[in-house]
């Protein structure tokens, strides 16, 4: 390598977004070509990957391990839902875990995962903790799908102020060949498939040092059975479950039942409230308010174009507006949420006052008045 060539780009190296994004980016576009539905992250550290991940809508169980319990607890807090959560629940459902322990033993939380990330994790092993990774993470967690980011130590001589390792904790880094000699062998003895990538680019020029970071993606070749599962399930847990965060869901009977019934009084009053206007446009002139259809047409400015039939008009009954359940559930959210008309009635039994005969939502009319 030319030395005045290196010392140029020493000083001007920059990585735009930032290096730790570049990664964290790389997953989340991984994660969104393959759909993982239950995702671990070896060596979460403050979780700002994790953070990033739950919003992935395919994701439905999300892990992080490390070895430091302190790390993970100062930021931990960023991972429990918000008010938003419970006001709109998702449609999936999400897990959200954190456990303190070290990638070189085992524990059966950890089974059954899609994808697996170990992000700027191996260079910070101890020696004998990294001749047991190989076995945990693809013998024994055996997810699909493996992603393992480290240093590469051929890009270090463009990096300022990097004497001999990027990071004080780092146990070694690996040059391109290094890392590629280990990665081959691991997916061999665990029947996997490596292919190599990595981030931020070398400047021109010099592209043969590689990339800053250097990426290993990890693919299994065989389904792993039930029963070579169990076979390898330790008797005991190892780590210990420092959080964990179940966000609230359309999937669970309770926050689907509060959505409806919310979404059920919201079209009822729309529905009233248009048709307590038509009526007074009409006045009291029993010639114009016998040419009076209260049809859905006139609801089209919130909801579209609804073909409704004659026996699911709203009516008004003395004091009482009646809003048929069949109209209700004509509403494309309402029908969403339900999917049969059953589901409807069964999930605002008892929850909206209905009238008699339980086909239509009853609504008082002096409610309007006073709100008038």
């Amino acid at each position: 390598m030319d030395e005045n060539f290196q010392e140029e780009f020493m000083q001007i190296i920059k990585f735009e977004p930032p290096l730790y994004k570049q990664r964290y980016q790389f997953v989340k576009d991984l994660v969104e070509k393959y759909k993982p539905k239950k995702v671990a992250d070896l060596g979460c550290a403050d979780c700002s990957l994790l953070r990033m991940l739950k919003f992935c809508s395919c994701i439905e169980v999300l892990a992080g391990l490390d070895i430091c319990a302190n790390v993970m607890k100062e930021k931990m807090h960023t991972l429990s839902p918000l008010p938003v959560d419970y006001l709109q629940p998702s449609e999936r459902s999400l897990t959200v875990s954190l456990h303190h322990g070290s990638v070189a033993h085992k524990d059966p939380c950890m089974i059954g995962f899609d994808l697996v990330t170990c992000i700027e994790l191996i260079e910070h092993l101890e020696e004998s903790e990294l001749k047991k990774f190989p076995e945990v993470v693809f013998g024994f967690m055996a997810p699909s799908i493996v992603v393992i980011s480290t240093p590469n130590s051929e890009f270090n001589p463009l990096l300022p102020r990097v004497m001999l390792y990027r990071h004080p904790d780092h146990k070694f880094e690996w040059s391109q060949a290094q890392f590629q000699s280990w990665a081959l062998e691991t997916a061999r003895r665990y029947d996997y498939s490596v292919e190599f990538t990595g981030v931020g680019h070398p400047p021109t020029g010099m592209e043969k040092v590689g990339f800053c970071t250097q990426i290993g993606v990890f693919f299994r070749k065989y389904p792993q059975t039930g029963e070579s599962v169990q076979s390898e399930k330790p008797t005991e847990a190892v780590y210990k479950t420092v959080f964990k965060a179940v966000y609230p869901s359309l999937k669970d009977e309770k926050y689907l039942q509060n959505a409806v019934i919310s979404e059920v009084i919201f079209t009822a009053q729309i529905i009233k409230h248009r048709l307590m206007s038509k009526r007074e446009e009409y006045g009291d002139d029993p010639e114009r308010k016998s040419k009076f259809q209260p049809s859905m047409d006139y609801f089209s400015d919130y909801f579209g174009k609804l073909v409704v039939e004659k026996n699911m008009e709203p009516f008004v009954n003395g004091n009482e507006v009646y809003i048929p359940l069949a109209t209700i559930f004509s509403f494309p959210k309402v029908n969403q949420l339900c999917g049969t008309f059953e589901k409807l009635c069964k999930l605002i039994a008892g929850k909206v006052t209905l009238s008699s005969d339980g086909s239509a939502v009853m609504l008082n009319i002096e409610h309007e008045n006073e709100e008038n």
